[in-house]
C-alpha cells in the first residue's frame, strides 16, 4: 500500500483575494518561518488559509511564487511536466501543423503553455532550452528526457542568462554549444546556431510576419533594418521584391544572412552601420525605398527606462519615414515586452504628427501561434508587428 505523499510547505498570500497572475510578487505573501531552498514546490493559500494553487517557491526572487496550478490534486512532478509538454507539442504538430511549414519552431512557451520559467525552441534536430526558474532548473531531468521522447535523437543545449541565475539563485552550467545546423521555413534555407553569441542567427517568432511582408513586397525595392541573419529580406527576394538591402551593426551576423541568402541562390547586399547614420546618409543621397522593415533588438528590460526606449524608437522610425515614397509599406517591430502596443501605436502617432506623413496601419501582429500568450499574462505578447502604409 502506498502512503500518502508528504504534505508541501505553505506559502500564506497577505491578501484574502485570488491572485489574477501566474506570478506573486514578494511584497504579496508572508515570507515562511523556515528555509525554502529557492524552487520548491509548495501549496499557496490565501490570507484565509483557503487553497489557492501550487507551484514553486523563491524567496530570494522578485518573483516569489509561480503558480502553476490551482487543483488541489494535482501534483507537480515528472509526470505533470512530461504532461504539460506534451500537450505543448500536440498544440504545434497536431493542430497548427507547423512541421509542414517548418523546422524551426518554439516548443514551450513559458506561462502560455502552463510552464512558468521555461523556453524550448526547436532548430532542426536542436533543442534549445533556456531556464528563467530555480524551479523549472531542478525539474531539468524530467524535462530533458519528456522532450527526447517527442524528439528522439534531438540534440539538447541548454542554458540560462547570468542575470537571470544570480536573481533565481540557481547555478546553470551550460551543454556545449552545439554544430551550426541548417532550418528550413517556408522552403527556404536559414542557417543556425544555437549557443554562437548570436542567440541562434535564426528568430522563429517573426516566421509568419516574414511570410506576410514578403507578400506585400513583391516588385518593390526592400530595406531590412536591424536585419539580424536577413530573414525578412531573404524572403522578400524569394517572393519576387526587385531588390533588398539589409543593415546591421553586428559584422558576425550579416557573415550569416549573406550565407542565407546565397544558400537560397539570392543576391542581397548587408552592409554593417549603425541605422541612424545609414538612415543619415541615405536622406542625404535622396535614397528611397518602398518596403521597409525595422526589427531592433530589446531595447530594455527595465521598467523605470520604457520611456528612453519610446524616445528611440520614435526616432528611428522617425528617421525611417524619410526614406519611405508616398504609397510605401513600413513594417516596425518592438521585441520589448515592457512597451505596450497601446504605447507603441501612440509613438507611431507621434512620428506620424512630425513628420507631416499619414502613416496608415493595416494590421498589427504578434509572434506566431506557437508563442500562445494565457489570457492572464500580458507579458507573455512582447512582440509588436505593425504593417503600415505611409503617405
Amino acid at each position: 500500500m502506498n502512503s500518502p505523499a508528504p504534505a508541501l510547505p505553505v506559502i500564506r498570500l497577505k491578501s484574502d483575494r485570488t491572485p489574477g497572475h501566474p506570478w506573486v510578487w514578494s511584497a504579496q505573501v508572508h515570507k515562511p518561518e523556515g528555509r525554502l531552498p529557492p524552487g520548491s514546490v509548495v501549496d499557496v493559500v490565501d490570507a484565509k488559509d483557503r487553497f489557492v494553487g501550487r507551484g514553486f517557491w523563491n524567496g530570494h526572487a522578485r518573483i516569489a511564487l509561480r503558480l502553476l496550478t490551482n487543483d488541489p490534486d494535482e501534483s507537480i512532478d515528472a509526470d505533470w511536466i512530461a504532461g504539460r509538454i506534451a500537450r505543448a507539442v500536440e498544440l504545434r504538430r497536431e493542430l497548427l501543423q507547423l512541421d509542414g511549414d517548418s523546422d524551426a519552431w518554439r516548443v514551450v512557451h513559458s506561462e502560455g503553455d502552463g510552464l512558468s520559467g521555461l523556453i524550448v525552441d526547436r532548430y532542426a534536430d536542436i533543442l534549445v532550452i533556456e531556464y528563467f526558474a530555480a524551479g523549472m532548473w531542478k525539474f531539468r531531468e524530467a524535462i530533458h528526457a519528456a522532450l527526447l521522447a517527442h524528439f528522439p535523437g534531438a540534440r539538447l543545449y541548454w542554458f540560462a542568462e547570468t542575470h537571470v541565475q544570480k536573481q533565481e539563485s540557481f547555478d546553470c552550467r551550460a551543454a556545449e554549444a552545439p554544430a551550426a545546423v541548417e532550418v528550413h521555413e517556408h522552403g527556404l534555407r536559414f542557417h543556425a546556431a544555437p549557443g554562437s553569441g548570436h542567440k541562434t542567427g535564426f528568430f522563429a517568432d517573426q516566421r509568419d510576419n516574414r511570410r506576410r511582408f514578403a507578400e506585400l513586397a513583391r516588385g518593390r525595392r526592400v530595406l531590412d533594418l536591424c536585419c539580424n541573419a536577413g530573414g525578412f529580406a531573404v524572403h522578400a527576394l524569394a517572393a519576387g521584391a526587385s531588390e533588398a538591402t539589409g543593415v546591421d551593426m553586428d559584422a558576425g551576423i550579416l557573415d550569416i544572412a549573406r550565407a542565407n541568402a546565397a544558400a537560397n541562390q539570392l543576391t542581397a547586399n548587408f552592409e554593417q552601420a549603425d541605422i541612424f547614420d545609414w538612415l543619415r546618409n541615405a536622406i542625404t543621397r535622396g535614397e528611397q525605398y518602398d518596403a521597409v522593415v525595422l526589427d531592433p533588438a530589446k531595447l530594455t528590460r527595465d521598467r523605470s527606462k520604457v520611456i528612453d526606449a519610446l524616445k528611440k524608437y520614435f526616432a528611428m522610425n522617425r528617421l525611417a519615414l524619410d526614406v519611405i515614397p508616398p504609397g510605401g509599406l513600413l513594417l516596425t517591430c518592438s521585441c520589448t515586452g515592457l512597451v505596450s502596443e497601446e504605447d507603441f501605436l501612440e509613438m507611431l502617432r507621434r512620428v506620424a504628427l512630425n513628420a507631416g506623413r499619414e502613416i496608415q496601419v493595416l494590421d498589427v501582429r504578434g509572434a506566431g501561434a506557437d508563442h500562445p500568450v494565457r489570457s492572464d499574462v500580458a507579458e507573455g505578447r512582447y512582440l509588436k508587428a505593425v504593417f503600415c502604409r505611409v503617405w
